[in-house]
């Protein structure tokens, strides 16, 4: 009987996983969907500079920033599949409206408004996945779940060049929005387990199977195995002063938002860079830049997560430490790829840095969960989505965009690689002061 029940709960927790990660793929999706459209906004009635177009990524990251600490608490307290629903539903809506914007300032807002609803999902669906699956295989977990930056991003850049060329960007916006409005209503269906449901020592990893048929949705509530006991989380403020005093926590997202500085800034004006730098038709870049994306992103993360998790057997800071060493290989490679004039170079050194950078992704979400007590999670989410967009992707698209118009994009792009070189350096600090500390992803 048992044994049955277990199975049932593997079965609910990838089922769940899968929905979550379906979720997060169309996330990033509309995330990354206006930078496959820079070139075509530039040149539209909008006539936007490159500063502005920059600010189309800052506008939605400032709001998303914002919002996540209210989502976070919010997502330690209350129903967190309700809170994910509320927050697909919104960031699609916003979305489709982007296509109706008849101003530079409408076209901003909508943009903003996407934030408000990604920052309640990218705030709790990790929370809730921690709740799902045991410590021992939160890499893996969160290599899945994460997979969805590249694969949501590659789609991103690929479905928006190609609507652009067929449609224009107007059709993009519309059509793009339309499946988080099905999602958001699947997300109800979701079950919330206690706070540190699986963090107790017998509960095994959960599998993760294929979709299963909706009945199991419905039917199968998760009872977890062993569960400790915690209280209940302490205010929000306290919460997060309690935060900022766990110092591999804090030099953790200060190595991410490093890296987010990077990432954001490549992720928004590669395809721009390929086809003003390297003279790609606008359909080629986007796609060839996406396949890289994808390719790369697919192959890093599920690596990175499943190595992490190797690793954390025997060290303690493992997933610290794996992050530190692939970002620091990936600078070099950066650097070579946006300084190159070969396009063979260029395309070998890309895909080199991209793989690098992603193994990271798995291992350090995971170390940031597993460095806080389960009653904090959401907020510990909740205040890295702040940091690391307020340090990161927040300040460079426009940065790059404002470099560009005083001296070109060729030399704003160099930016990135020692950005990237940055957050390694820092995430070799947050690996030895958790091993010093005593506190890491064990």
């Amino acid at each position: 009987m048992a044994f049955h029940a277990q199975k049932s709960l593997q079965a609910y927790a990838g089922v769940s996983l899968a929905i979550l990660s379906l979720i997060n793929l169309f996330n990033y999706l509309d995330r990354y969907l206006v930078s496959a459209l820079f070139e075509s906004l530039k040149h539209s009635e909008l006539a936007l500079t490159d500063l502005k177009l920059g600010f189309l990524m800052t506008s939605f990251l400032v709001v998303y920033m914002l919002t996540a600490p209210i989502f976070g608490a919010l997502g330690d307290r209350g129903s967190r599949p309700r809170l994910i629903a509320f927050g697909v539903g919104c960031w699609s809506l916003a979305t489709s409206l982007s296509g109706f914007a008849g101003s530079y300032l409408s076209l901003l807002a909508a943009r903003a408004a996407v934030g408000v609803g990604e920052a309640a999902y990218g705030t709790i669906a990790p929370s809730l996945l921690a709740d799902y699956f045991p410590k021992s295989g939160r890499g893996r977990v969160m290599a899945i779940f994460f997979c969805a930056i590249p694969v949501g991003s590659a789609l991103g850049y690929v479905f928006g060049g190609l609507m652009d060329t067929h449609f224009g960007w107007r059709a993009a916006f519309f059509v793009a929005g339309i499946p988080g409005m099905a999602l958001a209503v699947l997300c109800l269906k979701l079950r919330d387990p206690p706070r540190g449901a699986q963090d107790g020592p017998a509960a095994p990893l959960a599998a993760s199977p294929p979709l299963a048929p909706a009945r199991t949705v419905h039917a199968m509530a998760p009872t977890p195995a062993a569960p400790l006991a915690t209280p209940a989380p302490p205010s929000p403020l306290a919460t997060y002063r309690k935060l900022l005093t766990n110092k591999p926590y804090v030099l953790t997202v200060l190595g991410y938002a490093a890296y987010t500085f990077a990432v954001g800034g490549l992720a928004s004006w590669m395809p721009a860079f390929l086809e003003r730098v390297r003279g790609m038709p606008r359909a080629q870049a986007t796609v060839s830049f996406g396949a890289i994306v994808v390719i790369t992103g697919f192959i890093g993360t599920f690596a990175g997560g499943w190595l992490g998790d190797y690793c954390a057997k025997y060290s303690r800071s493992a997933y610290l430490w794996l992050s530190a060493a692939s970002t620091l290989l990936a600078a070099p490679f950066a650097w070579g790829a946006l300084t190159t004039a070969s396009p063979t170079l260029y395309w070998i050194w890309m895909v080199i840095a991209e793989l690098c950078l992603f193994l990271s992704t798995g291992p350090v979400n995971a170390a940031s969960v597993n460095l806080v007590s389960p009653t904090m999670r959401a907020s510990a989410i909740a205040l890295q989505v702040f940091a690391i967009h307020l340090l990161g992707d927040v300040v460079s698209p426009p940065l790059i965009g404002a470099l560009s118009d005083v001296a070109s994009l060729a030399e704003a792009v160099k930016i990135v690689p020692l950005a990237v070189l940055v957050a390694g350096v820092v995430w070799c600090f947050a690996a030895y002061s958790s091993q010093v500390t005593g506190r890491g992803p064990d």
